[in-house]
C-alpha cells in the first residue's frame, strides 16, 4: 500500500466527500484522523469502519474555523500517530441564497461562509505545514468547487470563498515548494446533501453531464488519493471533477 506509515487529517471527514476520502486514504495504508465539528456519530462510524478493515483511525472534534481549533486538531493527530503527512481541507459551509438577492447575504451568512471555507483551511495549513516539514514534506489538498470557477452555485459568497481558496492554494504551493505540495480538487455537484439542493437536482445534473452520470463522492476521493500518492509532479493545480460541464458547458 502506498501510504503505509503516513498520517492524514481530513476535515469534515464524517460525511459525504470527507467520508469517502477518509476510507480511500486508509485503504492505502494511512492512519486517518477523521475531523468533525457536529457530526460526531458519523465521524466515529467512519473511524470504526477503518479500524474494522485493519487500519488506524481516530475521530477528533475541532472547529477548524477558529485558529485554536485547527491547532488542536493538528496537535491531536501528531500526539496520537506521531507525525503528519497529509492534510485534506474538506470542511465546508454554505446556505442557499439566490444570486440576485444580495440583501439576504446577511453578516451571519458572509462571516460563517468565509470562516469555514477560507479561514479554516488557512488555519489548518498554518498548523500542519511545520509538522510536515519535520518529516521532509507532505501533501495538502484543498477541496474547492466549480462554483469558484463558473460563478454559479448555492450563493455568491460560496463561489467567492472557493475562488479565494484556489488562489491561496497557488500562493502556498509556491511558498512551500518543494517540500509541501498544495493542490485543489474542485468537484461539481455531488449528491451528498450538502448545499440544500431541491429534489430532482441529480437528474438535471446527469442530463447535462458529459459522462452521463452524476459524480459520486468516491470519484472525488479517487482524485484526492491520486494527488497524494502519484501526483508528485503536481502542485499549485486545480483539478476539476464534474463530468466535464465546467470546461465544456452542459451536454446537449
Amino acid at each position: 500500500m502506498k501510504l503505509n506509515g503516513k498520517v492524514a487529517v481530513v476535515t469534515g471527514g464524517g460525511t459525504g466527500l470527507g467520508r469517502a476520502t477518509c476510507l480511500a486514504l486508509a485503504r492505502e495504508g494511512a492512519a486517518v484522523v477523521v475531523n468533525y465539528s457536529r457530526s460526531q456519530a458519523e465521524a466515529e462510524a467512519v473511524a470504526e469502519a477503518i479500524r474494522l478493515e485493519g487500519g488506524q483511525s481516530e475521530a477528533v472534534r475541532a472547529d477548524v474555523s477558529v485558529d485554536e481549533g485547527a491547532r488542536a486538531l493538528v496537535s491531536a493527530a501528531v500526539e496520537r500517530f506521531g507525525r503528519l503527512d497529509i492534510l485534506v481541507n474538506n470542511a465546508g459551509y454554505t446556505r442557499q441564497v439566490p444570486h440576485h438577492d444580495l440583501d439576504s447575504l446577511t453578516e451571519e451568512v458572509l462571516d460563517r461562509t468565509l470562516a469555514v471555507n477560507v479561514k479554516g483551511p488557512i488555519y489548518c495549513m498554518r498548523a500542519a505545514i511545520p509538522e510536515m516539514q519535520k518529516n521532509g514534506g507532505g501533501a495538502i489538498i484543498n477541496v474547492t468547487s466549480t462554483a469558484g470557477i463558473t460563478g454559479a452555485g448555492s450563493s455568491v459568497i460560496y463561489g467567492g470563498s472557493k475562488a479565494a481558496l484556489t488562489t491561496i492554494t497557488k500562493s502556498l504551493a509556491r511558498a512551500f515548494a518543494p517540500e509541501v505540495r498544495v493542490n485543489t480538487v474542485a468537484p461539481g455537484w455531488v449528491d451528498t446533501g450538502f448545499g440544500g439542493w431541491p429534489p430532482g437536482t441529480a437528474e438535471t445534473v446527469r442530463q447535462k453531464s458529459h459522462i452521463g452520470r452524476v459524480v459520486e463522492p468516491e470519484d472525488v476521493a479517487a482524485m484526492i488519493l491520486f494527488l497524494v500518492t502519484d501526483g508528485d509532479a503536481l502542485t499549485g493545480q486545480e483539478i476539476v471533477v464534474d463530468g466535464g460541464t465546467a470546461s465544456l458547458g452542459p451536454r446537449g
